[in-house]
Order: C-alpha cells, then sequence, then structure tokens
C-alpha cells in the first residue's frame, strides 16, 4: 500500500459533515429572507403607481438562476428576485448585501492576499491561519491588516 500526503482538492465538496451542512442551510435561509425584506422595501417605492388598468406598475417576476456565493463556511447558493415594470418603464432591483457580480464576502476577499503575504510567500502558513481561524468572522479583520 502506498502511502501519500497528497490531498485530492476535486473530492473536497463531497466531504460533508452535519454542522457545517446545518450552518450552510441557515445561511442561506437568512439570506434569502434578508433579501426578501430589501425586495420588499424596493416594491413599496413603486406601491403608488398604477397602470391605465388600476394594476401595481412593478411587480415581482420570478428568480435570477441561482448562483454560489463563497463565504467563510464554503459556498452558499443564492436567488435574487426579479421585478419587471408592466407600464414599460425600466426598473431592476439590486440587492445591496449580494451585489450582482460580487462572487465572495468581503472578509474572504481581504483574506487572499493577506494569506498570500503573511503565509504562502514567507512558508509561515501556521502562523497565518492561526490568525485567520482567530479573525475569520471577525468584523475588523479587514482593519487589522
Amino acid at each position: 500500500m502506498e502511502t501519500t500526503n497528497i490531498v485530492d482538492f476535486t473530492r473536497r465538496d463531497g466531504i460533508t459533515d452535519a454542522l457545517t451542512d446545518l450552518l450552510r442551510t441557515g445561511a442561506q435561509q437568512l439570506i434569502a429572507t434578508a433579501v426578501e425584506a430589501e425586495l420588499a422595501s424596493y416594491l413599496a417605492q413603486f406601491s403608488d403607481l398604477r397602470t391605465d388598468a388600476g394594476h401595481t406598475a412593478v411587480v415581482r417576476n420570478g428568480h435570477h438562476p441561482a448562483r454560489p456565493f463563497q463565504t467563510s463556511i464554503g459556498p452558499v447558493s443564492v436567488r435574487i428576485p426579479k421585478v419587471r415594470s408592466k407600464d414599460g418603464t425600466p426598473v431592476a432591483f439590486r440587492s445591496a448585501l449580494v451585489p450582482p457580480y460580487v462572487r465572495r464576502t468581503k472578509t474572504l476577499e481581504a483574506a487572499l492576499p493577506w494569506l498570500y503575504l503573511k503565509g504562502i510567500s514567507s512558508g509561515e502558513m501556521g502562523a497565518a491561519l492561526k490568525v485567520l481561524r482567530k479573525r475569520g468572522l471577525d468584523p475588523t479583520f479587514q482593519s487589522s491588516l
């Protein structure tokens, strides 16, 4: 039997545990609830706009395709609702929580260059990962860079 220390990263998404699945599901539900609240606030701006027939002019129109959003607990699937205007004026709902082309959280985005500078380039991965573990979800993480 051959012993190797090579980790196959192509199968890492297949490895799951109950706690991580629970956290990921909870994160998806929280994001969905927050985006729905944003949408309700957005639609409230147009509540007094009516078509000639008396119907609401700006309405929901399904969802954009689900997209993965990389977080510190792994990828979380996000579905952003769409809106349309019945009177022909262009409207678009943009979530402040999940901007259109962003695929990673800001803390994760800030951690990657820091991890490279402090860990990979200097060969001190242990110290870099220890600090990252302590401050991974800390909102003051960016100010400590």
